[in-house]
């Protein structure tokens, strides 16, 4: 499965490491540069302790950074099967994405939001099929 990430901050970066161990393509996008480096970063860290724990094997690691690509430009997730966005909490700019979103996936992928707050009925209403769309929330 082809797994889309929005948003390389603490709960992005994580819920992309989680995919990528599980053996999913993860493309982790984020508007800056500095953020994908920063969360690039913070995965070698996190592995590294986890290979030092004896949780994970060197293999593991480095398969967990191969199936992680990350990038800057939306049109990265044209074939996701899913796309999870882990961005800042405003409707206003979830649903541009949203829509956006919905204008270059294909039509079985599905657009989940991560919001803890947010109506997600609102989400969906900025894209065609609205069936597309749900909330998940990770801890």
């Amino acid at each position: 499965m082809k797994i889309g990430i929005i948003g390389a901050g603490a709960m992005g970066s994580g819920i992309a490491q989680i995919a990528a161990q599980k053996g999913h393509r993860v493309v982790l996008t984020d508007l800056s540069d500095i953020a994908l480096a920063k969360s690039k970063e913070k995965l070698e860290k996190i592995l590294s302790r986890l290979v030092e724990k004896g949780r994970i094997s060197e293999s593991d690691k480095s398969s967990a950074q191969c199936n992680i690509e990350y990038s800057t430009d939306l049109k990265a997730h044209a074939e996701a099967d899913l796309i999870i966005e882990a961005i800042v909490e405003r409707l206003d700019i979830k649903q541009a994405l949203f829509k956006e979103l919905d204008a270059i996936t294909k039509p079985t992928c599905i657009l989940a939001s991560n919001t803890s707050s947010l109506s997600i009925a609102s989400i969906a209403a900025s894209v065609e099929d609205s069936s597309r769309v749900l909330g998940i929330h990770f801890f």
